[in-house]
């Protein structure tokens, strides 16, 4: 997704940097400055990542938009909030360790949630490749770009 956006909106190749790959830039001319940082940690250490990347540009925490998986939407469903619970999900627990507070913007993608409790199971569900075909995962794809686009244009002072 972080990948789709940078392409989306012209940034510049993205760099190693924040222990992530990093760019940034305007997402159109004359449009909101944004950054975009795709950590290269693991999900439950990605705050390591998010935090120092927030220190370092000084970004208000309400000014954060966080792209995640929510295997308690169905899959195709996105819904963006400011703050609120967790969910248990281990990405937004760690980010809100590391950003110091969980008053972020959150994109919750749904990707759907696996016939078990199994942890294993649902584990493995999460980290495997989507099983909807490729139009539809393109289509979901496109749905959370504009969900995060909508956020970004609402926080342009």
């Amino acid at each position: 997704m972080a990948n789709h956006l940078a392409t989306r909106w012209e940034l510049p190749r993205a760099k190693s940097k924040y222990a992530g790959l990093y760019t940034d830039g305007r997402i159109r001319p004359g449009g909101p400055r944004v950054g975009v940082l795709l950590p290269q940690t693991f999900m439950n250490d990605v705050g390591r990542s998010a935090g120092p990347a927030r220190g370092a540009l000084g970004v208000p925490l309400d000014r954060i938009v966080v792209i995640h998986d929510e295997i308690d939407f169905p899959f195709g469903r996105v819904e963006a909030r400011l703050g609120g619970g967790l969910g248990g999900h281990n990405g937004p627990k760690a980010l809100k360790e590391g950003l110091g507070g969980p008053d972020f913007h959150r994109v919750r993608v749904g990707v759907g949630r696996p016939d078990t409790t199994d942890s294993e199971v649902v584990a493995k569900y999460v980290l495997s490749r989507f099983r909807e075909p490729d139009d539809q995962v393109r289509g979901l794809i496109e749905d959370a770009a504009r969900e995060v686009e909508r956020l970004v244009e609402a926080s342009e002072p």
